[in-house]
């Protein structure tokens, strides 16, 4: 195998800083394209690039500890829920102290990247380029707004705006307030909106989702989770459902619609305060949108609502824009990856971040980026390609079984078994590269060979 020298990241977000380190780590030239001007991706709040959803009081939802890089833990004076503020400064230290800032070009959105032989060549909007042996895609996937599609039938006289718009909850003063949707966002757009708006806020939704405090039994709720991760899931998900049920009931005991699947199955929404307005009435709960009718939202039980501002927290479309579709394919949500790094077709092109985790996304995209630097430094082989088809294959298998197929199940991975495994993954790969040139094995990988 020959070492690759020069690789293209895209993004400077929590994915691409991490694919930065891990290759300049590995002693390969790496440059980053970033379109805003600074590090951070969606955490940083006013980016230039005007990607970020971030808003005023946006925390975490995944508690620090499960949450912070291995290589960098978030300091032990933190709260367990940091603000995205807060991240946003996490993740500038991060590209600072390992020497990633250097490697970035600010304001260098990237128009395409496109391969002739074997090189790459990266295109920015303003026609600079730049050849490469390798390109690590790492622009993130929560950007790209989705709304309705198709549109509601009807006509709405009042505002209307996608959460991914949502900075503070003035424009909501003195508003009757509509949010579609029963994620995160949504509820905390709710929440905020509730303490300015005029009457509670009506929160819509067709389909339920598990909500899950912040904090179980006096302490974060994920830190539970991550204790049952060695059980199979579905066994996992019982004994997580009736810890669940005890703690705070259920959603349809608070008026929301039940869920439709069950916990780690759908992604749950985190919230402590979500429960607490539904409860005192500053938040009602309302079922699926049937039509628009001037000034009122008609829905689908025949109850009609008047509603001056209408926010769609229908979450994000998954957009590459700089790759083509003979790269992508006609989905990039279903677009096929070897352990969700490796381009089945060309492993030269390689991305981090595109997946959908049951937990945290810095950890993963952390081991996604040691992964995708090993192979890059020649110090890991990828299996044979009709090997690498098979366990992908297998992967879907497994996430359409959990995930259903309209879930994006391409993109699905279970947080806790997909950090353990890459680890796992590498040390094969070093096997097998070591096989592959008739090299002698080291001592520890005798041992990680014997049966």
């Amino acid at each position: 195998m020959t070492t690759t020298r020069r690789i293209a990241v895209i993004g400077a977000g929590a994915s691409g800083l991490a694919a930065a380190k891990a290759l300049l780590d590995a002693g390969l030239e790496t440059v980053v394209y970033e379109k805003g001007d600074r590090p951070g991706g969606l955490w940083a709040r006013g980016n230039a690039s005007g990607l970020s959803p971030a808003y005023a009081s946006l925390h975490l939802n995944t508690s620090k500890g499960r949450t912070q890089f291995a290589d960098l833990p978030m300091p032990a004076h933190w709260p367990d829920y940091p603000s995205a503020d807060a991240v946003a400064g996490y993740l500038a230290d991060y590209a600072e102290r390992f020497g990633v800032v250097p490697h970035i070009r600010y304001g260098r959105a990237v128009g395409s990247v496109e391969k002739a032989g074997d090189t790459w060549t990266v295109t920015t909007e303003a026609g600079d380029t730049g050849r490469y042996d390798a390109v690590i895609v790492a622009n993130g996937h929560n950007w790209d707004p989705r709304l309705p599609d198709p549109a509601y039938p009807g006509d709405f006289s009042g505002d209307q705006m996608h959460a991914h718009d949502y900075r503070t909850p003035d424009v909501f003063a003195g508003r009757r307030v509509l949010v579609v949707g029963m994620g995160n966002s949504a509820m905390d757009i709710a929440v905020d909106a509730s303490h300015v708006s005029r009457g509670p806020v009506l929160l819509s939704a067709r389909r339920g989702v598990h909500i899950v405090p912040k904090y179980l039994f006096g302490r974060p709720a994920d830190a539970t989770g991550g204790a049952l991760a060695a059980l199979p899931w579905r066994l996992r998900q019982r004994i997580a459902q009736t810890l669940l049920r005890l703690a705070v009931g259920t959603p349809q005991s608070y008026g929301l619609p039940a869920p439709a699947g069950g916990l780690f199955q759908n992604h749950p929404t985190i919230s402590d305060t979500i429960l607490h307005r539904l409860t005192h009435g500053e938040v009602a709960a309302r079922p699926g949108v049937e039509r628009l009718d001037g000034g009122r939202v008609v829905f689908a039980d025949g109850t009609a609502d008047p509603v001056d501002v209408i926010v769609w927290a229908t979450g994000y479309r998954v957009t590459i824009p700089f790759l083509p579709e003979d790269r992508l394919g006609p989905d990039p949500e279903r677009l096929p990856l070897y352990k969700r790094v490796f381009h089945l077709d060309d492993p030269s092109l390689a991305f981090v971040g595109l997946m959908q985790s049951t937990g945290a996304a810095l950890p993963v995209v952390e081991a996604q980026a040691k992964l995708a630097a090993a192979f890059f430094s020649g110090a890991y082989a990828l299996p044979p390609a009709a090997d690498q088809r098979r366990a992908v294959a297998r992967a879907l298998r497994d996430a359409v079984d959990r995930w259903g197929p309209d879930a994006r199940p391409h993109m699905r991975i279970d947080f806790d078994r997909y950090v353990a495994d890459l680890p796992t993954e590498i040390a094969a790969g070093r096997t097998r590269r070591r096989r592959g040139a008739g090299l002698p094995f080291t001592p520890a990988e005798h041992e990680e060979i014997a049966p």
